[in-house]
């Protein structure tokens, strides 16, 4: 038997508290500033006597929410397609897009047959309007991958199809990933493999610019290009390049968790002060935010660290934040409804935010767990994705995910 016939399976990535963390704090940043922004169409003045910047820091960071889910994103796609083909240039097309068709697939078509049924129904805050082209236009978006550039140039969907423009953005990064790794990833200059790099580093010059010149005034198009997005997945992708191939010592583990969390932290704080000055003017923000995060992956990936008790329920939402993502709308909109219906009383306001979250975790989970998940594993094992593996890949694949400090 070959090594390319080769049906062992390769162990699951271990689960990494740092990752989820982020991932759990970008998907409450991003719930936080829906829920505000329903409250506030309907002139709901809630932030009246709160201290402006709380405000601006609980539910004005969503675009920098998924600029770090960005982050986190291409760093795992690189991290594991290292770890199951042992390099970038031995990646087999059909396993990746295989192992990413069963991993985004099963739960976007259910939720586009779920909205286009309350599309027909005439469901309040669910019909695609003839401006934005209607559902046809919208369907047509999802599937090829430029839902942003529609809102860019049509203004915005219902809030269930609105949140696909990150998905367009990432998985179009991803359509042409193990192209880019086939015919660069092995490529050398120097005597270093430094061509796709250079690539990824390419996306991340452009970012900033594609926040702010190349959006011509756009105010979407500041928030949804692909170049403003594709500078986080790449940041990512360079991280994992990066710690695939070092191990740092204990005294720069320690150096780069603590930056990076400055970073992060200073960014999300002082997120508004950064968008008036300089920062912001330039979109260098977004890239700030961007290299602290890839400081502070970079330092927990290799140091295994743990999460303490207090962040659990972060953590265990980053665990299932895509399905909390694709279904929150619909949790946002019925308690919305809800709170409409008695009145939109001030003091009904903060059960609002609760319990939006809480169910839209619970939701998430569920669907996680009972849905994408099994249909996950189902499609893979069924596709036999990984079977296209040299054994110098599987015998890689045995060691754990996380790189040792060195003492």
């Amino acid at each position: 038997m070959t090594p390319s016939d080769s049906k062992s399976p390769i162990p699951a990535w271990k689960r990494l508290d740092g990752i989820d963390l982020l991932r759990g704090l970008s998907i409450f940043f991003v719930l936080m500033n829906h829920i505000n922004i329903r409250l506030l169409g309907a002139d709901v003045p809630y932030t009246d006597y709160l201290p402006a910047q709380l405000i601006h820091v609980l539910v004005w960071n969503a675009q920098l929410g998924v600029q770090i889910f960005f982050v986190v994103s291409g760093f795992l796609i690189t991290s594991i397609t290292i770890r199951r083909w042992c390099s970038l240039s031995q990646v087999s097309l059909r396993g990746f897009y295989l192992f990413r068709f069963a991993r985004i697939a099963p739960l976007l078509f259910l939720l586009l047959a779920v909205l286009c049924s309350l599309h027909f129904a005439h469901v309040h805050r669910y019909v695609v309007t003839a401006k934005t082209g209607g559902l046809g236009r919208a369907l047509l978006a999802v599937l090829t991958l430029h839902v942003n550039e529609l809102q860019i140039h049509r203004g915005y969907l219902p809030g269930n199809w609105d949140i696909l423009w990150s998905l367009s953005i990432e998985e179009m990064f991803y359509l042409f990933f193990p192209l880019a790794c086939l015919l660069f990833g092995g490529k050398r200059l120097f005597g270093r493999s430094i061509v796709f790099p250079a690539l990824l580093f390419v996306f991340v010059i452009l970012g900033p610019f594609g926040r702010t010149l190349f959006a011509h005034g756009n105010e979407i198009a500041e928030d949804y290009s692909y170049l403003g997005g594709m500078e986080g997945i790449s940041l990512g992708c360079l991280t994992a390049l990066v710690v695939s191939r070092r191990r740092f010592s204990r005294r720069v583990v320690w150096t780069l968790a603590t930056v990076g969390t400055v970073i992060v932290s200073a960014s999300l704080i002082f997120s508004w002060q950064a968008y008036r000055n300089w920062l912001g003017k330039t979109g260098l923000n977004f890239t700030v935010l961007g290299i602290g995060t890839c400081m502070f992956i970079a330092a927990t990936a290799q140091s295994g660290w743990k999460s303490p008790r207090v962040l659990a329920p972060l953590v265990r939402m980053g665990r299932c934040s895509y399905e909390i993502y694709l279904t929150h709308m619909f949790v946002v909109f019925t308690f919305f409804g809800l709170f409409l219906d008695a009145g939109k009383p001030m003091r009904g306001v903060p059960w609002f935010f609760v319990s939006a979250i809480l169910v839209s975790g619970l939701l998430g989970a569920a669907v996680a767990n009972c849905y994408s998940e099994p249909a996950n594993r189902y499609l893979r094992s069924k596709s036999r994705a990984g079977t296209n593996v040299s054994s110098t890949a599987l015998a890689a694949a045995k060691e754990i995910a996380v790189t040792p400090v060195r003492p």
